[in-house]
């Protein structure tokens, strides 16, 4: 398989939103835990804040992530014909 450029513009795109999704997963995850105890003067629906984040928000905020992944990714697999193809 011979590399062209197309081809790296490709990845060099799908590198780019891997790193900011992982930027944005690594917020998720480590921020309420830093920040725990004066998150958890705040309450949300009588729980503590970060405990909420913790087991709501953060598995809510992964499938969306994933979620835009995929839908991003479809998008750019039709722009380069890189996808599946279709019989």
């Amino acid at each position: 398989m011979q590399i062209t450029s197309r081809y790296r513009e490709y990845w060099s795109k799908n590198l780019r939103l891997t790193g900011a999704l992982l930027l944005v997963w690594a917020a998720v995850t480590f921020i309420p835990i830093f920040w725990a105890k004066d998150l958890n003067e705040l309450g949300f629906f009588g729980w503590p804040l970060a405990f909420y984040m913790g087991a709501q928000g953060a598995p809510i905020a992964y499938v969306l992530l994933i979620w835009l992944y995929a839908h991003i990714m479809e998008g750019l697999d039709r722009e380069y014909g890189a996808g599946e193809q279709e019989e």
